[in-house]
């Protein structure tokens, strides 16, 4: 994996382990076009999100498994990792990755968001993005003063 910018992969690591905010991810659809979808996701060296298996994105990445995606803040001083990879798409019909996804961005699975998606007639894939490359920003040190 080819990682540029000004962080390491520890620092890459530590960011997108610790980020509870959802990756962008960016695929190109049957007809060529652009599309983009924002999930909630984990990583361990791979991004590995959840979704319906009816969703738009399964279908997508059946077609062309290229993807982009993006990791970042949305205030200043804004840092972030994107990157570049292949995705896989694997059934979850038991639904433990979104139970984990669901613990780490809501504190756990009893709440209205967990009571919907994990109906047992709702089917669930995995999507896991194998990086090919990752690159970093941290405008912290030129935005220190928009810090809050």
């Amino acid at each position: 994996m080819d990682i540029t910018g000004p962080w390491d992969r520890e620092r890459v690591d530590e960011f997108l382990d610790g980020a509870k905010i959802p990756v962008r991810v960016g695929c190109r659809t049957p007809s060529d076009a652009p599309w983009i979808v924002s999930l909630w996701f984990s990583w361990d060296g791979a991004v590995n999100c959840a979704t319906s298996a009816s969703a738009d994105l399964a279908d997508f990445l059946a077609h062309d498994d290229r993807v982009s995606f993006e990791v970042s803040t949305n205030d200043p001083p804004y840092k972030g990792v994107r990157g570049r990879g292949r995705a896989a798409v694997t059934p979850d019909p038991d639904k433990e990755l979104l139970r984990d996804l669901l613990e780490r961005y809501l504190g756990g699975v009893d709440n209205p968001t967990g009571d919907r998606l994990l109906r047992p007639e709702r089917e669930e894939v995995r999507v896991r993005i194998e990086p090919e490359r990752l690159h970093s920003w941290d405008y912290s040190e030129r935005m220190g003063a928009a810090e809050r």
